[in-house]
């Protein structure tokens, strides 16, 4: 068991080929973890475990690893940056005590760091950054500064400085201690010698070091008295800065060449400094089955309450549950309470990952993160004490976008393909199985092409089943324009007994989701979910094409009571069939994801670029220079997007590239929607 004080909890995050996994490597190297430094771009990076990711050299799910600096074990969990796979992330910064941001000196803050970022914020993680990459032609450290100032509204706080950039890149500035380190390429940055910094950057580096002062010393007055008078030591800005960057006052930035060895052993000092131990963040709230709000403090002397926070099948064993310990001990072996499945279930084959590879434990405890095997667990529960319920905050994820047929190449694997399906959505929350009403055909709905690629990939390969696809589709949702109202009476006599409901429904537009509301105050809470549970039986479904509904607010206006005959059955049926006719009479309509596409090309190019923008329905947001290269930052529906890559190739000469994500679902234009239904069949 990790001693809570000498831990750190941390996720590497960042945009696609920032430079994360190479970090977390060279980390794994000097932390002594492995002994030789895995490779990206030769297949050989330990994190990247999937023959999947080692294909392609991207990171597709968030492995988790452990290492040891100074005394202090630090549990790393290394996220993907590719769009498709957001959910990864998502999952992982909701257990993570503190994070990385890796920014690439060229790109600086591309879409998916924002996303990223803003993940970040919503769970209020402390984060450092390290900007990497600064031996590439183009690199700016600077820039970066002010874009995370601009786009993230962050307060950076360089506490190192590049020594040149780009083919000039020599080493760095340690700005506390004002000294210069450059590393030693033959013992792959093991050694690096301290020097004085150079002449031209002594100026820069004394500013740099007089801004952290400042800023450190309004934390708090008396460290300001101090600061005024001459005499804040080195240690009580360190001290200072653990708690600025703790509160979130402000971004420690540090800076190096991961893939050259440079700066990282520096980024794991401030991750042992600077990031906090479990016990130094909030106590952890949760509900009692009651309804009540309980709070139990980061404490092994607390009950025990662990969050799962992904499902993964592993080939040794079994079905495993990744847990976050917030509170108290569990031993292996011991039996908990699932708080969702209201069961208990025992922790067995309790281990500590390291990527695909695993430690057995005797117990975990407060602040660590582990697998145990567990049946029934699903990604969100929470885990406690036996006699000691509470359910922490669950783990919310985005709709799928993108929708693809799927069938068994053999017909006696139909049983097979739904288990399959089954266990590598218990796996992927991001991942949805539907049926097309039209084709009773199966569908997959996922993040994007790569997603649904990687999952029909991941079912030849590791489940051995063969199967046949359709064509990957947009995930299309329906919705109002208008306002709409519907009525409906349920009479029927079943079984001699009889049975009515009514319910009169409104409709109108609303931003996203589902948003229900009643205004009656004639019905019984038992009425009333009733009502509830036929709404929203019926939302998988709209009128226009049997898309689902997305972006409707629904208002139950009345509702008629009869003496003897109202029942459950009445009121759902009622409600199902109000709901239907208050849609038809608002003007239904069909709304479609948009993506927002960062394409970064050479200047050459930019004119024929922006053209193939707005022919495919795109709108150009913003233009801005990139090192030598210009980005445009669009948005365009997901429906014009097949096809892209290779059609971006070719108005580039290959030059150029793009990386996308979701952005929002927005009203089809008229025409187009027309296109879409008489495609189906049709006419309205």
């Amino acid at each position: 068991m990790g001693t809570p004080t000498k831990t750190r909890n941390i996720g590497i995050f960042a945009h696609i080929d920032a430079g994360k996994t190479t970090v977390t490597e060279r980390i794994l190297f000097y932390t002594g973890r492995t002994h030789r430094m895995g490779d990206v771009d030769h297949g050989t990076a330990v994190m990247d475990w999937m023959p999947q990711e080692r294909e392609r050299g991207i990171t597709i799910v968030s492995a988790a690893t452990t290492c040891d600096w100074k005394g202090t074990r630090i549990n790393i969990i290394d996220t993907p940056g590719h769009v498709d796979f957001t959910a990864e992330v998502e999952r992982s910064l909701r257990v993570l005590d503190g994070g990385v941001g890796v920014f690439c000196a060229v790109g600086g803050v591309e879409p998916q760091t924002e996303t990223v970022w803003r993940q970040a914020q919503k769970y209020s993680v402390p984060a450092l950054a390290f900007v990497n990459k600064l031996d590439r032609q183009g690199a700016d450290f600077h820039r970066v500064l002010q874009m995370m100032k601009d786009i993230l509204g962050e307060t950076p706080l360089p506490v190192m400085l590049p020594v040149g950039q780009g083919s000039d890149f020599k080493g760095v500035i340690d700005v506390l201690e004002q000294k210069a380190l450059y590393f030693d390429m033959e013992s792959l940055g093991t050694k690096f010698d301290i020097e004085e910094i150079p002449e031209e950057l002594q100026d820069e580096a004394a500013d740099a070091l007089e801004k952290i002062k400042e800023t450190v010393a309004e934390l708090e007055d008396g460290a300001m008295e101090r600061y005024f008078a001459g005499e804040l030591e080195n240690e009580e800005i360190i001290t200072l800065l653990r708690k600025g960057t703790i509160e979130g006052a402000f971004i420690p930035v540090l800076c190096g060449a991961a893939l050259r060895n440079v700066g990282v052993q520096r980024l794991l000092d401030a991750i042992v400094d600077w990031l906090p131990a479990p016990e130094e963040l909030p106590s952890v709230t949760g509900i009692k089955p009651n309804g009540k709000e309980e709070t139990r403090e980061r404490s092994n002397s607390e009950p025990f309450t662990a969050l799962v926070f992904k499902i993964q099948t592993d080939t040794h064993l079994g079905r495993l549950a990744y847990l976050r310990v917030y509170s108290g001990t569990a031993k292996d072996g011991q039996s908990v309470f699932n708080n969702r499945t209201g069961k208990k279930e025992r922790l067995t084959r309790l281990v500590m990952m390291h990527a695909d590879k695993r430690i057995h434990l005797d117990g975990i405890s407060e602040g660590d993160i582990a697998a145990a095997g567990m049946k029934n667990a699903a990604t969100g529960d929470t885990l406690t004490e036996l006699g000691k319920p509470l359910t922490l905050e669950t783990i919310h994820f985005v709709d799928p976008v993108m929708e693809m047929a799927i069938e068994p190449a053999s017909a006696s694997d139909e049983k097979k393909l739904e288990d399959v399906l089954n266990d590598m959505i218990s796996e992927d929350p991001s991942l949805k199985v539907g049926v097309d009403r039209e084709t009773g055909q199966t569908l997959i709905r996922g993040m994007g092409e790569l997603h649904l690629e990687i999952v029909v990939d991941r079912m030849k390969r590791e489940k051995k089943l063969d199967v046949r696809t359709g064509r990957p589709q947009v995930s299309y949702r329906e919705s109002v324009s208008s306002v709409g109202r519907g009525e409906d009476t349920f009479e029927r006599l079943i079984g001699g007994k009889g049975n009515f409901g009514n319910a009169c429904i409104e409709v109108r537009p609303c931003d996203t989701g589902i948003v229900f509301s009643s205004k009656t105050d004639n019905l019984s809470n038992q009425f009333l979910d009733a009502v509830k549970s036929g709404i929203m039986g019926s939302v998988s479904a709209g009128v226009l094409a049997g898309y689902p509904l997305d972006g409707v607010e629904i208002v139950l206006v009345r509702a008629k009571v009869h003496e003897t005959d109202s029942t459950e059955l009445g009121y759902s049926s009622s409600a199902a069939i109000a709901l239907r006719k208050a849609i038809q009479s608002a003007s239904p309509v069909i709304r479609e994801p948009v993506m927002k596409v960062d394409i970064v090309t050479p200047v050459d190019y930019m004119g024929d670029v922006i053209g193939d923008v707005n022919a495919r329905r795109g709108t150009v947001v913003s233009i801005e220079n990139r090192g030598e290269a210009q980005a445009i930052l669009a948005n365009i529906p997901l429906a014009e997007l097949f096809g892209y890559t290779g059609a971006l190739r070719s108005l580039s000469q290959g030059r150029a590239g793009y990386t996308m994500q979701f952005s929002d679902y927005v009203q089809v234009p008229p025409n187009i929607q027309r296109k879409l239904l008489e495609k189906m069949g049709i006419t309205f």
